[in-house]
């Protein structure tokens, strides 16, 4: 018999179980890591996943996330879970709370009237004079800037951190008039959806004339079952991937669907994908079906 032979299958078939059990020990404790990940998200608990229903509206899965939360009982539904926790540019979703920013510090209400500066800029529907509510619709940059100088660093910042509006970051001072639109001021999808919830629900620390004020410039659509209370945004940049949200509510008489969608625009043709992708998976869920 040949023990050495014999001697040396018997080591390699050790040396073989010790390298499966640092395997599988790693991965045990790889997964128990993502586990805890996971069960420590607020995306995890009974999330829907939606991915499927994102490609179909026209969406890439891989460059695309979506957070609907129904408000009656927290039900969530997630596409993307971990770019759903990823913050971006909120880009002129911001002006959902710069706009009650502004209502609640007295810097506008629905009469202000803002005079254009007779400078003529790339969007001929900047080019005019604009309430609040016409300025919040076609997403007129300078009006928000004026408002901003209004208000100064201390109030802005102030009121983002009251809202936990992502990361509440104004910048410097020079940065004052940009930081919605520099890349200073971020939010990710998640946090989107948990600050339109307080919204709509009107948990911030708002008056009632500002909640009023706020509903009525939001409406971006509407129907005789329900509303939809909203704001694009499209977060451009000359050396990065542009970036395009839409994020709101859909109101019903019975319920509300709050939503946040982010998704990488490689080109222009992309800007509709915002609402399409939205709608359909708010259509898919059920939510226009208001009673």
């Amino acid at each position: 018999m040949n023990w050495k032979g014999l001697s040396l299958a018997a080591s390699d078939r050790r040396r073989s179980m010790k390298v499966q059990l640092k395997a599988a020990i790693f991965l045990g404790l790889y997964a128990a890591g993502w586990l805890a990940i996971a069960l420590s998200s607020p995306l995890a608990a009974d999330a829907v996943d939606v991915e499927l229903n994102v490609t179909a509206g026209g969406g890439e899965i891989e460059s695309t996330t979506i957070v609907i939360k129904r408000l009656s009982d927290g039900q969530l539904w997630v596409a993307n879970p971990v770019r759903a926790q990823q913050q971006f540019s909120p880009a002129s979703t911001s002006k959902i709370p710069h706009s009650l920013i502004a209502l609640e510090n007295g810097l506008a209400t629905p009469e202000t009237v803002f005079q254009w500066d007779s400078v003529p800029r790339s969007n001929r529907a900047w080019n005019q004079d604009h309430s609040l509510e016409s300025a919040f619709q076609y997403s007129v940059v300078w009006v928000y800037q004026e408002i901003a100088r209004a208000g100064g660093q201390a109030v802005m910042a102030h009121g983002l951190k009251s809202f936990q509006y992502g990361n509440a970051d104004v910048g410097t001072i020079d940065q004052l008039t940009t930081y919605w639109l520099d890349g200073t001021l971020s939010i990710s999808a998640q946090e989107q959806v948990a600050f339109l919830s307080k919204l709509a629900l009107e948990r911030l620390p708002l008056s009632k004339t500002t909640y009023a004020a706020a509903r009525s410039i939001m409406v971006s659509d509407f129907h005789p079952d329900w509303t939809m209370r909203s704001k694009t945004g499209w977060w451009y940049s000359k050396t990065d991937m542009d970036i395009g949200w839409f994020v709101g509510w859909l109101e019903c008489a019975s319920d509300n669907y709050v939503f946040a969608l982010n998704m990488d625009m490689p080109d222009t043709t992309y800007l509709s994908k915002r609402k399409a992708v939205t709608y359909r998976v708010l259509q898919d869920i059920g939510a226009f079906d208001c009673e």
